[in-house]
């Protein structure tokens, strides 16, 4: 039936249980002050209505209930709410945007120095990246007219197969995959090392992550099993820092091409919100974009024909980036030790004028090689020490660096 109200105009719900006795007056917004036309319900129709809902309310928090294959799910905390938690610093902001600005310039090449990113394989220990950090920053300071170096701080890993994933994915090392406290533990660690004014890269990996960690980031680099992916070139494109594109793991670096011309062409797509809703993100492309050559199957490409010819693909299509080394992966055979042979023969190359190559990736750790994480897990675990791929030490590190930048005063010499 039918009922005129003479009651001020509201602008709220009143909303009652199912059990309420009686009927149920829904008030619309009036700002007129007219009298509302409202409707009574009946006790069927409200429950009906709570029915509804709660199973609609089931609907979202429920896995679907064709995903007989999820065993669990569990709530993450929005990105909104973790950067609130964890803000940027001022110091941490200005680190940030003058490593994307220096990183920029020598990937377009308006700066002629090389970007240098150096850095564990994968960061377990936090407290270990800190002081790697420390340590690398005055080496970074001194040798700054020549080389931008920015620290590797990754947090993710792709696997061949199966294995450890990082310490976003399972920050406990065993298998628990605590994410919440991944992404806590990971937040709170790059705030800290670009609040000691040390810019990092990461590789971009989780789709999601980003979100929640893009603010710290100067430079992003995308994987060989993920160079050919679409989403990750789609959000390359909408990175605010350079992003780049490893060739694939068969050595070819056809598909990073595309992926640079991709990733320099704006797109539409889904993409999180503050609130872990989604949104439909339109970029505009990213200019900044750059070819990694990391080795592959088929050997490695460090040396000069293959720099070479890795530049002539990339005048062809018509690309102008630059191209860094991956010193280590497939250009060092999988053997830590021989990444200083690889910068060798990248400071000749540089030495001698070749203008190709950008930059180099080096895997350092605060000591060399690796190590399997033992049964006690962290509590045995030797600290500095690479669990993933073995890294060179730091003493070994500091000397690499110092014949990247006098290879780049011998450059410049010789451009005189």
């Amino acid at each position: 039936m039918a009922a005129t109200s003479a009651r001020p105009a509201m602008t709220h719900t009143q909303l009652r249980s199912p059990s309420t006795q009686g009927p149920i007056v829904l008030h619309a917004s009036n700002p007129r002050q007219e009298p509302i036309q409202s409707h009574a319900l009946t006790r069927w129709e409200i429950r009906r209505s709570w029915a509804q809902a709660m199973r609609q309310l089931n609907t979202v928090l429920r896995p679907p209930e064709d995903s007989s294959r999820v065993i669990n799910h569990r709530p993450l905390i929005c990105p909104g709410l973790l950067r609130t938690q964890i803000p940027t610093s001022s110091e941490s902001a200005w680190t940030v945007d003058r490593g994307r600005k220096e990183a920029a310039a020598i990937v377009t090449k308006q700066d002629d120095r090389l970007l240098v990113l150096v850095g564990p394989c994968s960061i377990h220990d936090p407290d270990a990246a800190v002081e790697f950090a420390q340590k690398i920053k005055p080496v970074a300071d001194r040798l700054s007219p020549e080389l931008c170096i920015i620290m590797r701080a990754y947090l993710e890993k792709p696997r061949t197969t199966v294995g450890w994933k990082g310490l976003l994915n399972d920050p406990d090392l065993d298998g628990s995959c605590n994410m919440e406290k991944g992404i806590h533990i990971s937040r709170q660690l790059y705030a800290d090392l670009t609040h000691l004014g040390v810019p990092i890269a990461s590789e971009l990996l989780d789709l999601s992550s980003p979100a929640y960690l893009s603010d710290f980031i100067s430079v992003g680099a995308i994987g060989a099993r993920t160079t050919e992916s679409q989403p990750h070139r789609e959000l390359a494109s909408a990175m605010p820092f350079p992003v780049g594109f490893k060739n694939s793991t068969d050595g070819s670096v056809t598909q990073a091409i595309n992926s640079l011309i991709s990733a320099g062409t704006g797109h539409t797509f889904c993409g999180p919100t503050d609130n872990s809703t989604s949104r439909i993100i339109s970029s505009s492309g990213n200019a900044d974009c750059f070819l990694i050559l990391r080795g592959g199957s088929s050997g490695p490409n460090y040396h000069l024909q293959d720099v070479q010819q890795a530049q002539r693909q990339l005048s062809q299509s018509q690309c102008l980036h630059g191209i860094m080394i991956d010193c280590s992966h497939g250009n060092s055979n999988k053997d830590f030790r021989r990444q200083p042979i690889v910068v060798d023969e990248v400071c000749n190359q540089v030495a001698s004028g070749e203008h190709s190559v950008i930059g180099v990736m080096i895997e350092s750790n605060l000591y060399g090689g690796n190590q399997t994480i033992p049964p006690e897990g962290r509590a045995g675990l030797q600290k500095g020490v690479s669990i993933t791929d073995g890294c060179i030490g730091l003493e070994d590190t500091v000397g690499c660096l110092e014949r990247l930048a006098a290879a780049v005063r011998r450059r410049r010499c010789n451009r005189v």
